[in-house]
């Protein structure tokens, strides 16, 4: 029995056991306990003196072990130390008065047990004993993921080894969050290297970079092979740039999801929800030798019947026009805008705001029988001659496209084969073709510079911008007021997961559009408190009926409406493809609810539901 004095000390050698990393529990303050009423045990199994026992004798207290694992607050506790080496151990206690520890109790193993460490796990963890592997959280500062579909993966609390759910769980999923369509999780960056070795212990090097308030670490791990699980002490895992402390204190505990010769998945608890982040590594070998597909540059992705689309709205002769909201944009070489103007305000200085007096007079008028086709310029210059669409969508002209400004330098033109490609067909909820986007593929860059069509509503004029579809809506179902509990004002017009959904006001498979939907609702009886903002940005959030595509507003927008007290307002979103039905559709009002006086006051009505 040992009752040694000790002094602090926090320098821990390396190797592992399963052992818990945490701190002592807090103590009203009181009389101080002597050193030398210290009481402990620190003896070898007979049978292996690789295997060590620790006993904490003195009561009344709780222990505080460091070892060269870790720390463990176990009145007993084993540690197992695979390799012979000069080791410490320190034993504190917590008291009513305080922490006070023992000196310091050194032990020298000349023994090896590499049983410890002979499961495969390990050496797919660290490469074997006498070996180190390196690990890359899998994420690179061009934005590419090399394994997983992105560095972050989210799943339920209950989500374990190989892709199962934990025994007797119900509350079970995964969502595999690609990186380029939820580039939140992680910016795209280098966030450094982690180096696990058994070379005379288990040990960890962790070099963080891109992850706040983190460096280089060095510490100790243990990986229990059975239960699937990872002790790190004095080392936090590489991560992203924002998870720690803000959704994960304890980076000493993970879950093992998989584990293979390539790539590593670990998860952690998030301390607000009964969730896990889960972190998706791949070894540096395979980072170093990884080879991208050769794929073949992205296309546009036209719907199913396009060319009988577009056959029957240009049958014999249609006249197409700039759209006089927004007839211009930028489109990556899948057909995606890249900037995503809707209206003249919308457009940046650097380009200019639209004129439709610049530009109206401009048409294209084809003729689907003969293929043949005229332009006019604004100028009134006309060009006439045939052309060819062939099965990809693009127009082929045998005579030279005119070309003419539409906003200050950014002007009309096929590229250079004289082509035009359609990037995207529009249709109203009937079905009917409301306009297109072509592009001019540019000789510098892998993007387009699309124009957009809108037919003419008949040979004589009329409008050129489409007619939205109204949506029917019964007021007596709306469900309104602060409905999460989170201070936002929420108007739930149809909602899978809440009151709407036994007792919806619409018909949520009347929902159908292909690009924008627009709400404009009505607020009564809104009384702030003393102190209020009185100003609130709205959040529009939907998703179809099978979640693709989605849109989640988060308020920030200076296209959302602002509310500002009673009154009538319209705010819309636009998910970027075809959507039809409904799983979440709701307008939240960000943090009025908590500054509105009398909340049983306030009435809301949509007025109309609009869909193009």
């Amino acid at each position: 029995m040992n009752t040694k004095k000790y002094k602090i000390y926090a320098a821990l050698l390396g190797v592992f056991l399963a052992l818990a990393a945490c701190q002592p529990e807090e103590f009203a303050i009181g009389e101080i306990l002597s050193t030398d009423n210290l009481e402990y045990s620190i003896t070898q199994n007979a049978d292996d003196p690789n295997m060590i026992f620790l006993e904490s004798i003195t009561p009344g207290v709780t222990p505080l072990w460091q070892t060269p694992m870790g720390r463990s607050t176990r009145v007993k506790d084993t540690v197992k130390i695979p390799f012979a080496g000069d080791y410490a151990f320190i034993y504190g206690v917590e008291s009513a008065g305080g922490y006070v520890q023992s000196d310091t109790f050194n032990l020298t193993l000349t023994t090896n047990n590499l049983m410890y460490v002979n499961d495969p796990l390990w050496t797919l963890l660290s490469g074997g004993v006498g070996n180190s592997k390196t690990w890359l959280l899998d994420i690179d500062a061009e934005g590419v993921s090399k394994y997983w579909k992105g560095p972050l993966y989210f799943s339920s609390d209950t989500w374990r080894w190989n892709n199962t759910c934990e025994e007797g769980s119900e509350d079970c999923w995964i969502w595999e969050a690609d990186w380029p369509g939820n580039t939140w999780v992680a910016a795209a960056n280098d966030y450094g290297t982690m180096t696990f070795n058994l070379i005379g212990g288990a040990n960890v090097h962790v070099e963080h970079m891109n992850s706040p308030n983190r460096g280089v670490e060095n510490g100790v791990y243990f990986l229990d092979a059975e239960a699937k699980t990872l002790k790190m002490t004095d080392a936090a895992p590489l991560m992203n740039d924002w998870a720690d402390g803000a959704n994960i204190d304890d980076w000493s505990f993970g879950y093992v999801i998989s584990l293979t010769e390539e790539a590593m998945q670990i998860g952690y608890k998030d301390k607000g929800k009964d969730e896990f982040i889960i972190f998706n590594y791949i070894s540096k070998e395979y980072a170093d030798n990884w080879v991208p597909e050769d794929v073949p540059d992205p296309e546009p992705t036209l719907p199913d019947g396009w060319m009988d689309d577009i056959s029957k709205t240009v049958n014999t002769t249609i006249t197409w026009k700039l759209s006089e909201s927004n007839p211009l944009d930028w489109a990556k070489l899948d057909g995606s805008l890249m900037n995503g103007w809707e209206n003249p305000e919308d457009y940046p200085d650097w380009l200019g705001t639209p004129d439709p007096s610049v530009y109206g007079d401009f048409t294209m008028t084809m003729n689907s029988a003969d293929e043949t086709v005229v332009f006019i310029t604004p100028d009134g210059t006309e060009t006439s001659g045939t052309y060819s669409l062939d099965e990809k969508g693009i127009y082929s002209f045998d005579i030279t496209v005119p070309t003419f400004s539409v906003i200050s330098w950014a002007s009309f033109a096929a590229d250079a084969n004289n082509q035009l490609r359609i990037l995207k067909i529009e249709k109203d909820a009937g079905g009917s073709v409301t306009g297109m986007w072509v592009g001019a593929l540019s000789s510098e860059k892998p993007e387009y510079m699309a124009y957009h069509l809108i037919p003419s509503s008949n040979e004589n004029g009329g409008s050129s911008e489409p007619e939205g579809t109204e949506l029917a809506f019964d007021n007596s179902k709306l469900a309104f007021g602060d409905i999460e509990g989170n201070g936002n004002f929420r108007l739930e017009l149809y909602n899978d997961f809440g009151s709407t959904k036994d007792d919806p006001p619409l018909v949520k498979e009347n929902i159908v559009f292909n690009n924008r939907i627009e709400i404009t609702f009505t607020l009564q009886g809104i009384t702030f408190s003393e102190g209020a903002s009185g100003s609130y940005n709205t959040a529009l959030s939907y998703a179809d009926a099978d979640w693709a595509p989605q849109y989640w507003g988060d308020g920030s927008s200076e296209e959302v409406a602002s509310v500002t007290g009673d009154g009538t307002y319209t705010i819309w979103c636009e998910p970027g493809a075809a959507s039809e039905g409904a799983a979440v559709f709701v307008i939240d009002i960000k943090e009025m609810a908590a500054e509105i006086a009398d909340l049983s006051a306030v009435t809301a009505t949509i007025d109309k539901i609009t869909m193009y």
